[in-house]
């Protein structure tokens, strides 16, 4: 009958058995029905078959069992997926080939491993689908393949779906199609491994299976392997968008093979201390600025080089720069032969850090990351307010280059020092010293909380620092601060504001939070040029903008700027009224001290990825590989962590409060037999797991004997059995 159904569905199809690619058999895995219907198949199928293309043979029900009524379902949903994808799934557990099976006589193969499928060239791929019920009725259909598969099959040795582009930025257009050689751009030298788990002991033996999974593919990954090489590219693509990402989290920033396996070799090997309360995710981010003095040569060459939406941004500013100047900003920023200025000239700092910090924030927002509330410190509210929607990003470069030329062009000679004590201490040293001075005299040019920074003429600020030193006060001297928020500044002020008055400001639409009053600005309120005149003079009220991000429910802060100032200091000034929150950088600066880390390949953003990804910051991976081509693989799986919930209290019997100890209940049946119907179990009596014949337990006779007599009542007295059968 098999046979015949299946000689039928050709011949309807108008087929012959060459034609067929492949059968998806029943395959109840029994020792009578494979042989039957294998030879059914085979019989059919090899007629005029060719001996070096053998019909190839499989069943779903190795991978996912008998789903009995769905079970024709499950098969024709494998074929369609081994069609499109152009794979057939490996036959799992096909070890040892039923000996019932004339295996020489029939032109079939099983498919024992993961195979691409057949192509023949002119005609559609074709398969059959087997489905015989247990009632005798017989079904089989053939179906053919349309249209282009997709192409997919083993990558680097590895299963593999198909590749995939991952467009950029939607404000990149031009940009879509295109690999990232074609745009200029270099490969990512730095990948994210994104590990997780519902606890930590899954998410260390995640790192362990990794470990595993690693050493199990030595060729396609060497050594010497990097993370712009295919293989782990689309790994960490993968483990990013093709996995489910759970409380306990661990970001694996690697360059190469060696990095990646020592990273997870630290995971895998890392506190066993029992789980504390599961992490949290943030609710409102915070984007501050960094102010001027962190900048340094080269900062953001490695984004530029490798991110279209980073590089979109800066090649905007330059636009602009070389059109209003007339000179390259990325010359200065990057420290190119024959640049128009050292970068710590304030007139280049001031417009390279704005758009730094612009291009950073296109950045992370590609990553689907935008901040709740804003904030920049000094230089760094420019960029803050660009951000909420103040001004468009051409007209804030205008007012940060204007005000940097401004500062640079200062008639006295300025510094600035960050003495660490408390304002009122430092307030009043300050007071005592103008109030004897015949100079120009000091300010206090931020409060920091954990420090204040004093301004004014290099002079004065040298001789007030030398003072706090013997007063064994921890004093650090800023480089490149010409007298920020002080006296100095007054000349520039009147020129500053006509800057900021030509240009179109607009109430922010993000909230922001006012280096001047250290406040939220309010709705609607618009930051005139009389704002700005104040912004520039008076002390950046840093702590007091802390305390109003704690106020506003702010639990994670990304620090904008060219190295990791402001997030530390944040931290030291959080009140201790609420949680402290989780803070991450965008990026680092090169280690001046050999000791120091050094950054990844991008200046340290994708290691701020990392930490945002462990501190349950929701974002899209996409971002990370905006541009390219990748495709998933087959990955380790999740370490289940399984647990026994097995009865330990042993079992008794359940007893009728009207029933009899031994026999239990008592029944009438309506011919008048008397029937007893009770449980016995090896715990109870209590005394029958010590009665064993061979290790296992038996009920003695005379536990039958006893019900026996039992089973006589109203006779007080002995109790005869006359005839017992067991």
């Amino acid at each position: 009958a098999q046979e015949q159904v299946s000689a039928a569905a050709l011949r309807r199809g108008g087929l012959e058995p060459g034609e067929v690619d492949y059968v998806e058999a029943h395959g109840t895995g029994t020792p009578v029905g494979d042989p039957i219907e294998m030879q059914a198949t085979g019989t059919v199928y090899s007629r005029g078959r060719d001996a070096d293309h053998p019909l190839l043979v499989g069943s779903v029900k190795t991978n996912i069992g008998h789903l009995e009524s769905a079970a024709g379902a499950a098969s024709l949903i494998k074929v369609m997926l081994a069609m499109k994808h152009r794979v057939i799934p490996k036959h799992l557990n096909f070890s040892t080939p039923n000996p019932e099976i004339e295996w020489e006589r029939l032109t079939v193969r099983v498919a024992s491993e993961t195979m691409e499928w057949p192509i023949v060239p002119d005609r559609p791929p074709r398969a059959g689908i087997s489905g015989f019920g247990w009632s005798g009725t017989n079904a089989h259909v053939i179906v053919e393949g349309y249209g282009e598969p997709i192409a997919a099959g083993l990558e680097n040795g590895l299963p593999a779906g198909p590749s995939m582009p991952i467009h950029p930025h939607p404000d990149l257009p031009s940009s879509r199609g295109k690999g990232p050689e074609e745009r200029g751009l270099g490969a990512r030298g730095t990948r994210l491994l994104p590990l997780s788990g519902k606890s930590r002991q899954a998410l260390r033996e995640q790192a362990e299976r990794y470990i595993a999974w690693l050493d199990e593919h030595p060729q396609q990954f060497p050594p010497d392997s990097t993370a712009s090489d295919a293989a782990l590219s689309d790994m960490a693509w993968t483990a990013s968008v093709g996995r489910s990402h759970f409380p306990h989290r661990a970001g694996v920033v690697f360059r190469d093979a060696a990095s990646l396996r020592e990273r997870l070799r630290e995971i895998a090997e890392g506190d066993e201390t029992p789980d504390g309360p599961e992490p949290r995710t943030p609710s409102k981010v915070a984007f501050v600025y960094t102010g001027q003095g962190s900048q340094w040569v080269g900062m953001g060459a490695a984004l530029y080089k490798s991110e279209p939406v980073f590089r979109a941004v800066f090649d905007r500013c330059e636009r602009w720069m070389q059109e209003h100047r007339g000179a390259s900003l990325l010359d200065v920023l990057f420290g190119r032969p024959g640049a128009a200025a050292d970068l710590d000239d304030p007139a280049w700092t001031q417009p390279a850090t704005y758009a730094l910090q612009c291009g950073l924030t296109e950045l992370w927002s590609s990553l689907g990351v935008h901040p709740d509330v804003a904030m920049g410190h000094s230089l760094g509210e420019i960029a803050a307010s660009q951000t909420a929607g103040a001004f468009s990003l051409e007209d804030g470069l205008r007012f940060a280059s204007a005000r940097g030329e401004l500062m640079a062009s200062l008639p006295v000679a300025g510094a600035m020092a960050a003495v660490f004590a408390p304002a009122s201490q430092v307030l009043a040293a300050l007071a005592e010293w103008n109030a004897s001075s015949e100079g120009l005299g000091l300010s206090v040019a931020a409060d920091n909380g954990a420090h204040q920074v004093v301004s004014g003429e290099a002079g004065e600020v040298e001789q007030i620092v030398q003072r706090f030193e013997a007063e064994g006060l921890r004093v650090n001297r800023l480089r490149s601060s010409p007298g920020y928020h002080s006296v100095l500044v007054e000349p520039a002020l009147d020129d500053l504001a006509a800057v900021i008055g030509g240009i179109a400001v607009a109430a922010p639409s993000v909230p922001l939070v006012s280096n001047v009053t250290g406040r939220r600005i309010e709705q609607g309120g618009v930051q005139d040029p009389a704002y700005w005149r104040r912004h520039a003079r008076q002390p950046v009220a840093f702590r007091g903008c802390v305390e109003t991000l704690a106020e506003m429910g702010v639990d994670a802060v990304v620090e904008l700027g060219p190295h990791a100032v402001l997030g530390p200091m944040a931290n030291l000034a959080w009140p201790e009224s609420s949680a402290a929150p989780a803070v991450l950088s965008s990026l680092h600066r090169p280690p001046r001290d050999p000791n120091e880390p050094i950054p990844d390949s991008t200046g340290g953003f994708v290691e701020g990825v990392a930490a945002a990804y462990e501190a349950n910051i929701p974002f899209s991976f996409a971002g990370l590989f905006a541009g390219e081509s990748r495709r998933r693989v087959a990955l380790p799986g999740y370490p289940f962590q399984r647990q026994s919930h097995w009865v330990d209290e042993a079992r008794r019997r359940r007893r009728a409060a009207t029933g009899h100890p031994l026999l239990g209940t008592r029944h009438e049946s309506p011919r008048g037999e008397t029937l007893f119907e009770t449980e016995l179990l090896p715990t109870d009596p209590a005394w029958l797991n010590d009665h064993r014949v061979f290790g296992r337990v038996i009920a003695p006779g005379a536990l039958y004997g006893a019900m026996a007599a039992s089973a006589v009542s109203g006779e007080p007295g002995p109790v005869v059995v006359e005839e017992m059968q067991l």
